[in-house]
């Protein structure tokens, strides 16, 4: 191949790719700035790891999307997904009937009940007479949030803005219980802190309308080929064993579940 043969060559491909890229649909993804381990949460570089990170990869690798991950306050994705700071919500975030007025949902791609984690040393369990009179944590802004206070009335709610700062008042005795999603609870569990001074105290009982369908990608309203593009991802992905591939780092449980 001559010189010339194989310098327009290269010119064709590089000018091949930089149009594949230019027509990539790029897509801002939105999660909330404070960590969720095992889901979310920056490494010691800043850069942001967990279950939820590597599923985003994944998700837009399989729908051939350009993405971007945009930290947000949690009680702010919802208003800058529809402000269009960003285009997509993967943080967490539950399918409920109240959301759904606002924004629409793809199909789930993980579930987690909701329960109830306190001090090994005390006896209550997760209802709401056992909460009754106790200082009970829980994230504003959640479906926990809403879950509580239709249903614990009796118990003394303490909103928190992070997870972080919930466990923190738990394990230092400034409340007695947290209630949250149990893939979350489970790992803290687990972990040393977690092990010397906490158990789960048991699973609330379910309300589909407040606790919702399982966790979906947030999209604006209107937005259907994102949702469909998305929605296909997560199909392509649980068939093909990435989705198993990514869960088994980090979980020994189904977290797809029913």
């Amino acid at each position: 191949m001559t010189t010339f043969l194989k310098k327009l060559l290269l010119i064709t491909v590089a000018v091949s790719f930089c149009s594949s890229m230019a027509f990539a649909e790029k897509v801002r993804v939105g999660i909330a700035a404070e960590p969720y381990p095992p889901f979310t949460s920056p490494d010691a570089s800043g850069n942001w790891v967990g279950w939820e990170i590597d599923i985003i990869k994944a998700v837009c690798e399989e729908a051939k999307l350009d993405y971007v991950i945009v930290p947000t306050a949690w009680d702010g994705l919802i208003p800058a997904l529809m402000s269009k700071k960003i285009d997509l919500i993967m943080n967490s975030m539950s399918i409920t009937e109240a959301r759904m007025k606002t924004i629409d949902f793809s199909d789930k791609y993980f579930n987690a009940p909701a329960v109830v984690i306190g001090a090994k040393t005390s006896g209550f369990d997760a209802t709401p007479e056992g909460l009754s009179g106790k200082y009970l944590g829980v994230q504003t802004s959640t479906i926990h949030k809403t879950y509580v206070e239709k249903y614990f009335t009796k118990a003394k709610i303490k909103d928190y803005l992070t997870q972080d700062e919930m466990l923190q008042d738990l394990v230092s005795g400034r409340i007695d219980a947290i209630q949250g999603d149990s893939l979350v609870l489970d790992t803290f569990i687990e972990s040393e802190e977690g092990r010397a001074c906490c158990e789960v105290k048991g699973q609330v009982a379910d309300d589909p309308v407040i606790l919702g369908a399982g966790v979906g990608a947030g999209v604006r309203k209107g937005d259907e080929g994102l949702k469909a593009k998305i929605n296909a991802a997560i199909a392509a992905i649980r068939a093909n064993g990435k989705y198993e591939e990514i869960t088994k780092k980090y979980f020994n449980v189904d977290v797809y579940g029913q």
